[in-house]
């Protein structure tokens, strides 16, 4: 069967002129409004994950089953395809194989892979490295091969600028390339010009990772595009902005013992689906009258 997700993300990238920008999902809530928004697809961050599911810090505590799992419930909540993030693959070449295959088998679009040693931190931490260039190029290769005949996209992540060097990132690039990876993403170049660099340098469709504390420099989307990156991720933009507001609703609970103004229950409702679920929950109702009618009545 063909992955439609991942044939619809591949048919949005290949317009030469638009950049995709895919804002992180972390529950149902955040992808049924990113959604709603108009965005065209999600991304599935590991560290939001991480926070959200399990309560913890983005060090590869989250294991590749309850990641899995986590994927297959936001896939219930949104339309748009994803692009999940698998942090180093939770273990070996076997584990990789396995985890792509099952992402693969429920429709994900695309599966991102970095090359951080164990245990890995989030990319704009302090304190990264690498694994070897062979070991990193295993991984890669590892998670192109377990795709089989699959549309998946394989987007491989290097670290390498931290504790290596640009010139070094750049060379894994065209490694990973030559591995399978379909798109690739150097994470946190912290000026323009290491940005444009890789822009120019680097031979594959290009990922930016931008966050508004972070250490990259952050520009328009459109600006981006112009650099000739392909998809702009906002991995902390959802969680981040959930995180202010929960933190002020308590605090002003805490403080003056009554709730801060907020969405009503049936907007909150209205925002997964409300008006929808009636309508199906009417006609079955109707559906089942229908047939609880005696023949003798007709």
């Amino acid at each position: 069967m063909a992955n439609t997700k991942a044939i619809q993300l591949r048919n949005l990238l290949a317009d030469d002129h638009s950049i995709l920008t895919a804002p992180g999902i972390y529950d149902g809530l955040s992808a049924a409004l990113a959604q709603r928004s108009g965005f065209e697809v999600g991304y599935v961050s590991g560290g939001a994950a991480s926070v959200s599911v399990i309560g913890r810090p983005d060090l590869g505590i989250m294991t590749g089953s309850e990641m899995i799992d986590h994927v297959g419930r936001l896939q219930g909540a949104t339309e748009v395809p994803l692009i999940v993030d698998i942090d180093t693959g939770y273990g070996n070449e076997i584990n990789i194989r396995h985890t792509v295959e099952r992402l693969a088998q429920r429709g994900v679009a695309a599966v991102q892979i970095e090359d951080q040693t164990f245990p890995k931190r989030c990319g704009h931490l302090h304190g990264k490295d690498v694994v070897s260039r062979a070991d990193a190029v295993s991984r890669v290769h590892a998670a192109s091969k377990a795709r089989g005949a699959d549309e998946m996209l394989i987007i491989a992540r290097t670290d390498a600028i931290a504790p290596q060097g640009l010139d070094e990132a750049i060379t894994r690039a065209h490694l990973y390339i030559e591995a399978g990876a379909d798109i690739i993403f150097v994470e946190a170049p912290a000026s323009l010009e290491d940005v444009r660099t890789i822009a120019a340098e680097v031979t594959a469709p290009l990922m930016i990772n931008v966050i508004a504390s972070g250490r990259t420099p952050v520009l328009s989307a459109d600006e981006y595009a112009e650099l000739g990156y392909k998809i702009a991720i906002y991995p902390a933009l959802t969680i981040a902005a959930a995180m202010g507001a929960i933190n002020h609703a308590l605090t002003e609970l805490r403080l003056h013992g009554k709730p801060p103004a907020a969405a009503s229950p049936k907007e909150l409702f209205s925002a997964v689906g409300l008006d929808d679920w009636l309508s199906r929950a009417g006609a079955e109702v109707s559906e089942l009258e229908q047939s609880r009618v005696s023949p003798l009545a007709h």
